[in-house]
């Protein structure tokens, strides 16, 4: 290619066990992780139990045994000396990194509540094609099926989470909500919501309101907000005190999709790996957490949901037949 990288054929692998293959290339020492989400803590775990230093994209897991293998792997990195960085870029950023600083240092006062938002419109869609078997199609449409994807509220808006658990320094307990499917019906977006509105709460008590929609000609908004007793900021670049000056974030900042790939390649050098799994891990679970409140118009408490057996998808993997899954129905979806 045009970096000069010549892979050949030997060492291109496929199949539900390609990634097994790869790990047994020894000369194989940073694994960039970038399938659909359903493989992501099986083929992470195995990465790591070969040695190997992990990029993930984000996020985790679709399920609760997921987060848990998840968790795991961020372990066995830990006793191995292994980086993993995850693709919630934020964490990678200048400006969120000063803004929450600040936040943290008591600039806002003590924390009131919190929002956040992923709101924007139909992302890429694949149509099944007489070729395709289901299992084929499903896969190559990952975003519309929970199993692979868990939901947008798990997949695009983890982001935002992630950035609420980090400013908090911790997960919520419980989360409430609802959400739907009512612009987006078409069998080719396959059975996930796209609205969600969750209501979180923090072990300290304190609120944190969310919404995540994928509708088009729907006004956008993403972004984060912390309200304080002395004062608001976006999390991202503004502090906004009641008394005393505002303060913006100025400098230069940071590629991020780089950044995150840079800041793991120099701590594996200077012998200090970053491992970023277990905030993956709440993060993911926070969205898995809210997602099935909407699903099941229940309360959904954080260990009920860390402690669940509800796995998503078929039990064995393979090319063929495979239902579309029905749209979770509130009242009768049943969490655990």
């Amino acid at each position: 290619g045009e970096l000069g990288v010549n892979i050949p054929d030997s060492r291109c692998f496929d199949g539900w066990d390609g990634y097994q293959k790869m790990l047994e290339v020894k000369e194989i020492n940073y694994v960039i992780h970038a399938t659909p989400p359903r493989f992501r803590p099986t083929q992470v775990l195995a990465a790591v139990k070969a040695g190997k230093h992990v990029f993930m994209e984000k996020p985790g897991a679709v399920d609760a045994p997921g987060v848990r293998t998840l968790l795991e792997a961020f372990e066995i990195a830990q006793q191995k000396g292994l980086g993993i960085a995850c693709g919630t870029q934020r964490r990678h950023m200048k400006g969120y990194n000063e803004t929450i600083q600040r936040i943290q240092g008591g600039e806002i006062g003590e924390i009131e509540y919190l929002r956040c938002y992923w709101n924007g419109g139909v992302i890429w869609v694949i149509e099944q094609t007489p070729e395709m078997s289901d299992m084929e199609w499903q896969l190559r449409n990952w975003n519309y099926f929970t199993w692979l994807g868990g939901d947008h509220y798990v997949e695009q808006h983890v982001h935002n989470l992630d950035v609420m658990n980090w400013v908090m320094g911790t997960h919520p307990v419980k989360a409430f909500g609802m959400g739907g499917r009512q612009a987006r019906q078409a069998p080719i977006h396959g059975h996930i919501y796209d609205h969600f509105a969750v209501e979180y709460e923090y072990p300290n008590g304190v609120r944190m309101f969310s919404q995540a929609r994928q509708m088009n000609h729907c006004e956008g908004k993403v972004e984060e907000a912390v309200h304080g007793t002395k004062g608001t900021s976006n999390c991202a670049n503004w502090v906004r005190a009641k008394e005393g000056r505002p303060w913006r974030f100025r400098d230069a900042e940071v590629n991020a999709y780089q950044q995150e790939h840079q800041n793991l390649i120099a701590s594996i050098r200077a012998g200090k790996p970053i491992n970023e799994a277990r905030n993956l891990a709440e993060s993911t679970l926070t969205g898995i957490m809210g997602r099935d409140a909407a699903y099941s118009g229940q309360t959904v408490e954080w260990e009920q949901m860390l402690n669940s057996e509800k796995a998503w998808g078929p039990t064995k993997l393979e090319f063929g037949p495979l239902p579309m899954p029905p749209v979770p129905n509130p009242g009768e979806y049943k969490v655990a």
